[in-house]
């Protein structure tokens, strides 16, 4: 009940014309930055976060929030009309997505992809609003040892649970590492790896290197790539609308697993994409006999959908509540949030109640607004997809630009997005995830200084780290997940190729 009654407080926060309109508009940006490949949500969120420095801290975060659920539709339009995935976790939409759209039921698979991500949202956002007091309760018996122990289990977790090889992954983590060890180190005060570049005493701004990874990264394996665009008709037929909602029950099987996938995913590192592969692999492994999957079959689109956004709306509890993302776009919405002078973590609830249910608030009214608007806007929005992309890509590379140039006025900047678009198609191109590197940018500073404070409260001693049952608890936890997924995935190998031999 105490929950429910902050909620409503937040509502009152969340629903003013202020906020109402900053909803509107960030869905709308999203669905632009989700339907053009090249642009994708982590790269749209962090070429807004310099625009709402005029904001107040609520404000902001319901703009960079509503557009990041903007941008989820987004990537969902164009893979079902263009068979061309505008988000990476919009990929397993395009499977059956594309075939039903070429069948001439592009308004039924437009429709099931749309209410299906608003069901598998409102699932994610009644966990946060159920677990958020608990989680933030939890982390107020936290010390710098929990906190690492802590990060540490990020850390882990996207090496043992990730979908790429846990080295790509380790190396993937340690450059965000070395990247944010960069300038003055802000315990000792001596200056670390900078070459003699004055640019770099303050450091890399990881707004700059998330520009650079996902904007001119992705760009730059958009023209590899030598986008086709193929698309089929984008008008919305009310009457097959209102068909395919009384249709949609029949799938509620479908619908409550994918949406479980997508919390557990969005709540560990597995993110948004893991989540819509693995629940529609489960959907094909589960469904009956009939028409095969591939081919528009509407549980294709139902599966991963649902558990694309329920994954994409968890992942802000682990970022608000422990100040650990669990998602690219969730690590810069915390860089962002620290920008503002807020410290994401369990005294955030205590001191900003006001901006924390008021953002949950808006997540409901957002998701809402995200169906209605990505319904009526499906023409308009498909219609980029015909200028040509000789137009698009110039368009995309200048807002990077200016984007960059607006964290902090540095021509310098400039060259760094250059530098860290090579690293990004190059890392893309040779299967390296680029989220660890965003989250050990983030959390790099932090969990340096919890490990420094541990080491000062225990004189030197690793045994802080398992002082006591709590931050025991943490490092187990955090060492199974490093090495139990794996370890099972290699054994069940073996078990196959024994029963081949055999």
């Amino acid at each position: 009940m105490g929950n429910f009654d902050l909620l409503m407080h937040g509502f009152s926060v969340a629903i003013t014309p202020m906020h109402l309109m900053l909803m509107v508009a960030g869905v709308l940006m999203g669905l632009v930055v989700g339907v053009l490949p090249g642009l994708g949500a982590p790269n749209g969120v962090s070429l807004l976060i310099p625009l709402t420095f005029a904001l107040d801290p609520t404000s902001a975060i319901i703009l960079l929030t509503s557009m990041y659920w903007g941008a989820l539709f987004g990537g969902s339009t164009t893979s079902i009309l263009f068979n061309i995935p505008g988000e990476p976790s919009s990929v397993a939409t395009t499977f059956d997505g594309y075939p039903m759209a070429r069948n001439g039921q592009s308004t039924r698979a437009l429709t099931l992809a749309f209410v299906s991500a608003g069901v598998g949202a409102l699932m994610g956002i009644l966990v946060i609003t159920l677990l958020a007091g608990w989680a933030s309760q939890f982390a107020l018996r936290f010390g710098a040892p929990e906190y690492f122990a802590v990060y540490f289990l990020a850390f882990a977790a996207f090496i043992g649970m990730g979908s790429a090889a846990p080295m790509k992954t380790l190396v993937s983590l340690t450059t965000g590492l070395i990247l944010t060890s960069v300038g003055m180190d802000s315990v000792t005060g001596s200056i670390r790896l900078t070459y003699g570049f004055s640019d770099l005493l303050g450091g890399i701004s990881f707004l700059v290197v998330v520009i650079g990874l996902f904007g001119i990264g992705e760009l730059l394996a958009t023209v590899q790539e030598g986008l086709r665009f193929r698309g089929v008709s984008s008008r919305i037929d009310l009457r097959d609308v209102l068909k395919t909602l009384a249709e949609l029950p029949k799938y509620w099987a479908t619908t409550l697993r994918s949406g479980l996938i997508g919390i557990w995913m969005g709540i560990t590192p597995g993110g948004p994409t893991a989540a819509s592969f693995m629940s529609y692999g489960v959907a094909r492994q589960t469904s009956r006999k009939g028409a095969a999957f591939g081919s528009g079959r509407p549980e294709g689109i139902v599966a991963p959908e649902t558990a694309d956004h329920s994954a994409g709306t968890c992942a802000m509890l682990p970022m608000l509540a422990l100040g650990v993302p669990s998602s690219a776009t969730a690590a810069v919405m915390m860089g962002g949030l620290m920008i503002w002078g807020l410290t994401p973590g369990p005294m955030l609830f205590a001191t900003q109640p006001d901006f924390v249910w008021g953002l949950i608030a808006s997540m409901y009214v957002s998701n809402l607004l995200g169906v209605i608007l990505v319904l009526a806007t499906v023409p308009m929005f498909a219609a980029l997809l015909r200028i040509p992309f000789t137009i698009i890509g110039p368009m995309i590379v200048a807002i990077c630009f200016v984007g960059a140039y607006t964290v902090s006025g540095a021509t310098f900047d400039l060259w760094l997005v250059l530098i860290f678009g090579f690293v990004g198609f190059m890392f893309t191109k040779l299967d390296y995830p680029l989220a660890p590197m965003i989250l050990a940018m983030v959390l790099g500073h932090k969990a340096e200084n919890a490990f420094h404070q541990s080491m000062l409260l225990s004189d030197g001693s690793l045994g802080i780290f398992f002082a006591n049952p709590l931050v025991t608890g943490i490092m187990i936890v955090a060492l199974a997940l490093l090495i139990m997924p794996k370890t099972l995935g290699l054994a069940l190998s073996l078990r196959r190729n024994r029963k081949v031999v055999a």
